[in-house]
């Protein structure tokens, strides 16, 4: 396909719906349209955050997914416990990229695996003295932990486990806090409630426990950054070179404490919308907090953000914003100048979770690529009111897409690139389709801020431009 137009798009969603049963494509067609900046909402268009079709594959992850895999699991000092089968620890083991500091075992746990390793008699009659008995190990194997999680999988809840007279009875042995998260897999639509689950744990059993020693009028916190690859601290260096002074990071590179004492923060800024503006929306009704979303992918939109942020301080913070941007500027018009040529009018279909698939599309744009289809795994309607601003008008947009879908539709489109997760990740290389992993970044990063976006412009031609493609035949070469 030449042109993505809205009348093409239309059409190819129309193909695809036809292959499906009347049941099915009544369901999916509430998932699938074409973009129009011009609409102030789109819960008209596209119908996000349902339970995914039965018998149809699709690609989201469970509320424990969300809870441990994303809003706890990088809380680096404590011991997150997988409370159920082994299986489920053991996929979400080391698959997301929060990097951090301190000695493995010591004073850092986020590489860690722990688990009450579920047996058929753990049914039969329970797992809360197994829950017990795996506590006290873990305070004697990690004495140094500041407190523990325990992340419960879909057994707990089916038999009734009650994991929150655990958690109080072993808090007060131990000395230490212990947060129940009520995560069990099957509940919700996907790993967003997961996410809610986990704000909700963070509100009810840390936040507001502790003070700092000081407060300042420059203190902000980090939200929804889960420093993949790095991200977060590439993005607190911007902040501190404004002035500004980072006093907690919610979850990547966080800790118990920060946690703890983040409700005297004087703005909360908020990266990932869908993960964390949960627990944003009560401090600010809590505290009086207010809070943003920003972007820094990208040198035009971290430029847009950097002022957005500056603008709720100073006029000493706001000029240190201009400096920051006017200082970056040469750097990051010699990677544009650099990456641009070989990159400019590549198409792009993302497929992503969180924040992605509309907060990139500003760092391709500056890159000359086109985004021309995106969706979301796990989204909910106000995620793609907000993409629809950013994307362009011919976009094809689909939310939680069937394998079939997206099979199909980069079969058609033909784009240059495909943003996704790992389990997309090896299809569209067979078909002959340059990839990037936008989950983990493809072990690489930082993207964010400006030393991520000299990574994400080396990336992108990297994978757009690798000669093996030119060894490659897709399946479309040849077709008429």
């Amino acid at each position: 396909m030449e042109k993505l137009t809205k009348d093409t798009g239309s059409a190819l969603i129309e193909e695809a719906l036809a292959a499906y049963p009347e049941e099915a494509r009544a369901d999916r067609k509430q998932h699938l349209y074409m973009n129009d900046p011009e609409t102030d909402t789109v819960s008209g268009c596209v119908t996000a955050n349902r339970k995914s079709l039965p018998g149809v594959m699709t690609v989201r992850g469970c509320a424990y997914a969300g809870s441990k895999g994303v809003v706890w699991g990088p809380v680096k000092d404590m011991v997150h416990i997988s409370h159920g089968p082994v299986g489920c620890g053991q996929y979400s083991w080391g698959t997301r990229r929060n990097y951090s500091t301190g000695e493995t075992g010591l004073d850092n746990f986020v590489a860690l695996q722990v688990t009450s390793d579920f047996q058929e008699r753990d049914i039969v009659f329970g797992g809360d003295k197994k829950l017990e008995q795996l506590i006290r190990e873990a305070v004697q194997m990690f004495p140094l932990a500041k407190g523990i999680s325990i992340q419960s999988e879909c057994p707990v809840g089916l038999i009734g486990d009650d994991i929150e007279s655990v958690a109080k009875r072993m808090a007060v042995e131990i000395g230490k806090p212990i947060v129940p998260v009520r995560c069990e897999g099957f509940r919700g639509v996907s790993q967003s409630l997961g996410h809610h689950i986990a704000n909700d744990t963070v509100r009810d059993h840390v936040l507001g426990t502790a003070e700092p020693a000081e407060v300042t009028p420059y203190d902000v916190s980090i939200l929804g950054d889960y420093n993949i690859g790095g991200d977060a601290w590439a993005s607190r260096v911007i902040l501190e070179e404004m002035g500004l002074r980072v006093v907690s990071q919610w979850s990547g590179y966080g800790t118990l404490a920060e946690l703890a004492r983040g409700h005297r923060a004087k703005l909360n800024l908020l990266h990932c919308y869908r993960s964390m503006n949960y627990i944003s929306r009560y401090m600010e009704e809590k505290f009086g907090i207010p809070w943003m979303e920003y972007n820094f992918f990208g040198p035009t939109k971290i430029a847009e953000s950097i002022r957005k942020i500056a603008a709720n301080f100073d006029a000493t913070i706001q000029e240190n914003a201009e400096k920051i941007i006017a200082r970056h500027r040469p750097r990051m018009q010699a990677g544009i100048e650099r990456f641009r040529p070989r990159l400019e009018g590549k198409k792009v279909m993302l497929y992503v979770g969180g924040l992605r698939p509309r907060h990139v599309i500003g760092a391709y744009e500056d890159l000359g690529m086109e985004v021309v289809g995106l969706g979301y795994e796990f989204g909910h309607n106000d995620d793609y009111d907000r993409t629809s601003k950013e994307a362009s008008g011919a976009t094809l947009v689909y939310d939680d897409a069937t394998a079939f879908e997206l099979e199909m539709f980069v079969d058609r489109i033909r784009p240059d690139l495909v943003g996704s997760g790992v389990k997309e990740k090896y299809t569209f290389q067979k078909m002959g389709v340059p990839f990037r992993q936008m989950h983990s970044w493809d072990y690489s990063g930082p993207y964010h801020g400006y030393d991520g976006f000299e990574v994400f412009a080396r990336d992108m031609d990297m994978a757009v431009n690798a000669p093996v493609y030119k060894s490659l035949t897709p399946p479309w070469k040849g077709r008429v």
